[in-house]
């Protein structure tokens, strides 16, 4: 066998080893956006973010405040710990995909839009919803993909699998 055929070989043997850790970094950083952004939220107030909600147009907005801080609260919680992951997803996807046709679309897709620069630091417009794609994708690609190494789900399906003690 070849050096090349060896190497090749071998690392076919570390991804194949590595490929379940993959999506770790993915649910750690949608975890903590979710959860840096409903702590944001609830620190400044819900009645501050309901202001802004009304201002939007949205209906119930100090209902529709809380809803949106829980679900963020909640669903970044999930994300972290890898718990839950479909079900959580289906609210965090549906709170993405507001959030980017009542916010974001009017700014285009770039997310990262500089408008000049003041004292040597950067001056950035609004966001557009770049963001929300990714974070809407990153969250299908894991509630598809299953559960993982290092998650509650992958805990709760193994003591599923277990067999029952006659005594339990």
């Amino acid at each position: 066998m070849s050096t090349l055929t060896a190497e090749i070989s071998l690392w076919r043997g570390v991804r194949a080893k590595l490929a379940p850790y993959a999506p770790l970094p993915l649910r750690l950083i949608v975890g903590y956006g979710f959860l840096a952004h409903g702590f944001t939220k609830w620190s400044k107030g819900p009645d501050a973010f309901a202001v802004i909600l009304q201002a939007l147009g949205t209906p119930l907005p100090h209902f529709m405040a809380w809803v949106t801080i829980a679900t963020e609260i909640v669903a970044g919680f999930c994300f972290l710990i890898g718990a839950f992951l479909p079900v959580v997803s289906v609210p965090a996807i549906i709170l993405l995909v507001v959030a980017l046709f009542t916010v974001h679309l009017p700014y285009g897709f770039s997310s990262i839009k500089l408008i000049g620069v003041n004292e040597g630091r950067a001056q950035f417009g609004p966001p557009g919803y770049e963001c929300d794609l990714l974070y809407i994708a990153s969250i299908m690609t894991l509630a598809l993909r299953g559960p993982t190494p290092w998650s509650i789900d992958k805990y709760r399906l193994l003591n599923s699998r277990r067999p029952k003690s006659p005594n339990s």
